[in-house]
């Protein structure tokens, strides 16, 4: 694997201290490589950075900002395949995930570029008629992004490609799991020619990361990542007063009603769940069904599930991948014996692979309660739990009835129960007849623990502003 080095405000620096981060394949448990952790220093040197390239930036005309974001597409693209190869091998996904992942970037960007000629203020109506109110938006300042390891090089855009429309200048730590891409993603910005420090990423230990996120000049801190992360992120703004947009935990339940198609159901649960081992925050996670097609379904994903493979994805990518480590398998499989010892029946999977790399098989639980730590808490793996229920205001409770509301999902074909659904369930998007699949023109904002703020489409773009009241006497 080829060296990697941090970006710091324009450019790839050599390491400043011995600390580097060990990045493993978890495929093999191997290490992949190890990258120079950047010390505090640095990372103040790229918020004072950021904060000397964001107001040129933002003096821009924005359809300047917007034709720099398609600059910088096309130096993804035309890196796609390296950066895809760096992503494969950090996280266990096959080549051609990887590499899409960074395709589907490029549309991310290419479609916050077109909000350069879209960003709007208000004018409002004041009370006298010699004055006029305007509302004008303007960029936040330094944002910090934390970026998660499940999609590193999506949420990456997700998150660096509205702020810098915005007129905001960014510093992004990705996580030190999939750290890899995202130093490769660096070496794109470079070639973009996008303004030194205008954008610096750089690995980084917990402590580094408290120094980055309490600087004075961050106005900004966007995360995707677990309740406990976002919860961290929270004391980190209490020291500037700076602005939280968290994406946190998710545990989706899915509703399926008796008009269902249920073999169209069926399959779409199973590939959900073999969607990077179920390390996504929209994954189903609880499946709720009615009494009168439960055993049909339970039957049709009991052998769903027993027929996919787990396994090396750069061998035979129509298997699944495996956990991004270790700890996250004892974890999953903690839970699922958490399970079984409360009573719930193990249909499939359940078990410890032995052998190298992090992989859980699909399981499948029934018989489960409301109750259970396996339906109340976040398992982030390739786990379902399956319940059952009599009547539709009683699975509307049960799938509201959670400290999370990311997303939900109900399969009927009764327009009546879909938009009974669509205005009371508690959750940030709900799909109907199908499963989350996060349009990036919509607006992915959870609630309750799920976060604060959001991501994608207009309403995601805005997170990054913040608002001026201009008072006219005229």
């Amino acid at each position: 694997m080829r060296g990697f080095r941090n970006f710091l405000a324009g450019r790839l620096v050599p390491p400043a201290s011995s600390e580097t981060i060990a990045v493993r394949n978890p495929t093999t448990g191997e290490i992949a490589a190890a990258v120079p952790a950047a010390t505090e220093a640095e990372a103040l040197s790229a918020v004072a950075a950021a904060r000397q390239a964001q107001a040129p930036w933002c003096a821009l005309p924005a359809i300047a900002r917007g034709d720099a974001l398609r600059r910088l597409a096309d130096a993804l693209t035309a890196r796609a395949c390296e950066i895809g190869a760096a992503l494969a091998a950090e996280s266990g996904k096959s080549l051609d995930d990887a590499t899409g992942e960074v395709t589907y970037g490029v549309e991310l960007m290419r479609y916050h570029a077109e909000w350069a000629r879209r960003i709007e203020g208000e004018v409002i109506q004041s009370d006298n008629a010699d004055e006029t109110l305007i509302l004008r938006r303007e960029p936040v300042g330094v944002v910090a992004c934390l970026i998660p390891f499940n999609y590193p090089i999506y949420t990456l855009v997700r998150k660096i490609a509205p702020a810098l429309i915005a007129g905001n200048a960014v510093v992004v730590r990705p996580s030190n799991n999939t750290p890899l891409s995202a130093l490769v993603f660096a070496e794109a910005v470079q070639a973009a020619g996008l303004p030194e420090g205008l954008v610096s990423i750089l690995a980084m230990n917990h402590d580094t990361a408290r120094a980055l996120c309490t600087h004075p000049a961050v106005g900004m801190i966007t995360l995707t990542g677990s309740v406990a992360a976002g919860q961290a992120v929270l004391d980190y703004c209490k020291e500037n007063i700076a602005k939280p947009s968290l994406e946190l935990g998710g545990k989706t339940p899915v509703v399926v009603e008796p008009d269902a198609d249920i073999d169209a159901v069926a399959a779409m649960i199973v590939a959900a769940k073999m969607n990077h081992c179920g390390q996504v925050c929209t994954s189903p996670e609880r499946l709720y069904v009615h009494e009168k097609v439960h055993d049909r379904l339970l039957a049709s994903l009991r052998q769903a599930f027993s027929a996919q493979a787990f396994g090396d994805r750069a061998e035979d990518p129509a298997r699944m991948g495996p956990l991004v480590s270790d700890a996250a398998r004892q974890r999953v499989h903690a839970m699922v014996e958490s399970a079984r010892a409360d009573g719930a029946i193990v249909e499939t999977g359940g078990f410890l692979p032995e052998g190298p790399g992090f992989f859980y098989p699909l399981t499948l639980l029934s018989g489960c309660r409301q109750d259970m730590e396996i339906v109340r808490e976040e398992v982030f793996g390739p786990v379902l739990a399956v319940l059952r229920y009599a009547t539709f205001e009683e699975a509307l409770a049960l799938a509201s009835d959670h400290q999370y509301g990311l997303s939900a999902v109900l399969f009927t074909e009764s327009y009546r129960k879909a938009m009974r659904a669509a205005a009371t369930i508690e959750a940030g998007e709900l799909y109907v007849n199908s499963l989350p699949a996060d349009p990036y023109q919509g607006f992915h904002a959870g609630w309750k623990k799920s976060g604060l703020g959001g991501d994608d489409g207009k309403h995601g773009m805005l997170e990054f502003t913040q608002t001026r009241l201009v008072v006219f006497k005229h």
